[in-house]
């Protein structure tokens, strides 16, 4: 859904930082994409990935009228994984593998782009007719130098795959990676975290320490991490302090990522690469009309000039 916005994603900015638990605080740039806003946190010329995470875009909550909806009209990857979370509402994905799936809340969709994939994010009928609100997280993460040129695949994972630990003050759901005694069933390329918590006012959450970058970004509500306050819609590039809490000053949901880092990347457009020899090759590609296509959709997004 991210694709929406047809340009290059280093836009972000950050905020100057004094707390000693925090290295960065990350604040979004809005864009208004008619309807619904977009709030992009990775990447930012201070801070161009977490871990392998080198994306990551919050949006809505918007409210569809009857009629309207989502239309990202088939685009291409190479280089990357994407991972497509859903809060409220429901998206339909297509590829050009011929995989079609319904994204609802509480499951994760994982895209490898690899050698290259094209896809399409749209709005199904049945939601379309009736007036809906869609909330969800897209996030990309970059593939190891040596698997940045593999097949590209397709998973889709659902509730039961994404482990929940239910307490009577929060809850907290491992949607990939293993911490706090449970472990997703998505699979990866490297070491990756992702975490989800919902946490009631004055309830704390331990960040997992086994992790080599890590950062948490606050859905809704505000948080503290010792001394900072981390406020709805900011991330905050953690350090590696032992034991690190966060502490919900109200009702609060919050995402922690990280991972090991994976190296600089080359990023213009959907396109992610270590080489630009593999950007341009992908880039003359979807000019000229050679990267697969999406079954059953005759539209695309044409290559920014």
């Amino acid at each position: 859904m991210s694709d929406l916005l047809g340009e290059n994603v280093d836009c972000e900015k950050s905020s100057e930082n004094s707390c000693s638990a925090v290295r960065m605080r990350l604040e979004p740039k809005d864009k208004d994409l008619g309807g619904f806003s977009v709030r992009r946190l990775l990447p930012s010329r201070e801070q161009p990935s977490v871990g392998p995470f080198i994306f990551f875009d919050h949006l809505g909550p918007a409210l569809f009228a009857p009629g309207t909806g989502i239309d990202v009209r088939p685009h291409p990857h190479i280089g990357l994984a994407t991972v497509t979370y859903v809060f409220a509402g429901e998206v339909l994905h297509r590829d050009s593998l011929g995989k079609v799936q319904h994204i609802r809340p509480n499951e994760i969709n994982w895209m490898t782009a690899g050698k290259g994939i094209a896809h399409s994010e749209r709005t199904p009928p049945d939601i379309r007719k009736q007036g809906h609100t869609l909330h969800a997280l897209q996030l990309w993460l970059a593939l190891p130098e040596e698997d940045e040129q593999t097949k590209p695949g397709f998973s889709h994972y659902g509730s039961d795959d994404l482990p929940l630990i239910e307490e009577s003050s929060r809850t907290i759901r491992v949607m990939i990676g293993e911490a706090y005694g449970a472990k997703a069933a998505v699979k990866t390329f490297s070491s990756t975290l992702y975490v989800e918590a919902q946490l009631k006012a004055g309830q704390r959450i331990v960040v997992p320490e086994h992790i080599e970058e890590r950062a948490v970004y606050v859905v809704t509500g505000e948080v503290s991490a010792q001394e900072c306050l981390i406020p709805q819609h900011t991330m905050a590039v953690l350090d590696e302090t032992p034991g690190l809490e966060l502490v919900a000053k109200e009702d609060t949901t919050l995402v922690i990522i990280g991972g090991a880092p994976l190296g600089k990347r080359i990023m213009w457009w959907n396109l992610v690469s270590t080489r630009e020899d593999l950007m341009e090759k992908a880039r003359q590609d979807w000019r000229e009309g050679r990267f697969p296509k999406v079954p059953g959709e005759t539209e695309y997004i044409p290559l920014p000039e």
